[in-house]
């Protein structure tokens, strides 16, 4: 399955109120290939559902991706997910922040404190009309050290050079 990917991603100031009681999903990500540049191709586990995604920026525009996602059985999944350490794990609730649908994720194990709220658009018009919530700290979607395959694999601390220009906080 491919698709029009229309995302902002933003750190969060706090742990919304808007998660609590919502519903939440864990997810372990593997991004391919294990080296230090940015991995484009994702096995995810999500809850009891499997599948591998290539991710594609639209004209170097990452707020625009074609996505092109395969399902997978639990044995496919678990046949190539040792092909890569570089692992993300977090806990997704799906919420409304300022009438808005809302994907919070928790980070944690290594990157436990992170916490980045993504918000998905129908079309580039509303995309590019959308106002970040005074909930949020900062608009973080050109930053490639916040994509998937660049957090994969580090740590709190790896990354907290570059939080520190957005003066965000540990979170937790």
């Amino acid at each position: 399955m491919d698709e029009l990917e229309l995302e902002r991603t933003f750190l969060a100031k706090e742990l919304p109120k808007e998660i609590e009681g919502a519903d939440f999903v864990e997810i372990v990500d593997t991004y391919i290939p294990d080296g230090p540049e940015h991995s484009h191709l994702r096995l995810r586990k999500k809850g009891d559902k499997y599948s591998i995604t290539k991710k594609n920026p639209i004209e170097d525009d990452v707020s625009e991706m074609m996505e092109y996602t395969i399902e997978l059985t639990p044995e496919e999944y678990e046949a190539l997910v040792g092909c890569s350490e570089k692992r993300v794990v977090k806990k997704r609730y799906f919420a409304k922040i300022d009438g808005f649908d809302a994907e919070v994720d928790v980070f944690e194990e290594g990157l436990a404190g992170l916490v980045l709220v993504d918000f998905e658009f129908s079309d580039v018009e509303e995309k590019n009309k959308f106002k970040m919530p005074k909930s949020m700290l900062a608009d973080v979607t050109p930053e490639e050290f916040i994509a998937g395959g660049m957090l994969a694999g580090k740590r709190y601390e790896d990354i907290e050079g570059e939080l520190d220009r957005y003066e965000y906080k540990k979170i937790g």
